[in-house]
Formats: structure tokens, sequence, C-alpha cells
């Protein structure tokens, strides 16, 4: 049986070097947030006289959820070659 042997080449040519990019998202900048105008409890007194008058209110909460997104988009990159670039081959 005869073996035969082919040489393998390897054909290479420039590139365009590296390529960055990127799509930072920025800042967000947010104007009044207005939750609801809430005013709390209200109380109403009546006539006193005499002695002490001792009045507790209401203790109120508001709680304000917000959801804000910068996103950066799409960010595209090339690294093109170009033309006449030198092959060879090893």
């Amino acid at each position: 049986m005869k073996e035969e042997l082919f040489a393998q080449f390897t054909a290479s040519a420039g590139n365009g070097g590296v390529a960055t990019a990127g799509a930072n998202g920025g800042a967000v900048s947010l104007g009044a947030i207005n939750s609801g105008g809430n005013a709390g409890g209200a109380i109403g007194v009546g006539n006193t006289s005499g002695g002490n008058v001792d009045i507790t209110g209401e203790t109120n909460t508001n709680n304000t959820s917000l959801g804000v997104s910068a996103n950066g988009g799409t960010a595209i990159a090339d690294a093109s070659g170009g033309s006449y670039n030198l092959a060879f081959v090893s």
C-alpha cells in the first residue's frame, strides 16, 4: 500500500484590526413627581372648655415606586479589512 502525503497550507490576509462599540445608557433626569397629593387625615374639634384637651392625630405613610430605565440601544462596530491587503501562505 502506497501512502501519499499532502501538505496543508493556510493562506492569511490582513484584517481590519479591532473594533469596539458601546451603547451606554447615559443619564436620566426626572422632573417633579406627584404621588397623589395625599393630604393625610383631618381632625375636627368642637367647642372645648375648662381642663386639658389632648388631641392625637394619625400617622400617614405614602409609598411611591418608580421604574426608570436608560437603555443604550444597539451598538454597531465594523473592522473591515479594506482593499490591497497582502496575503501569505504558511
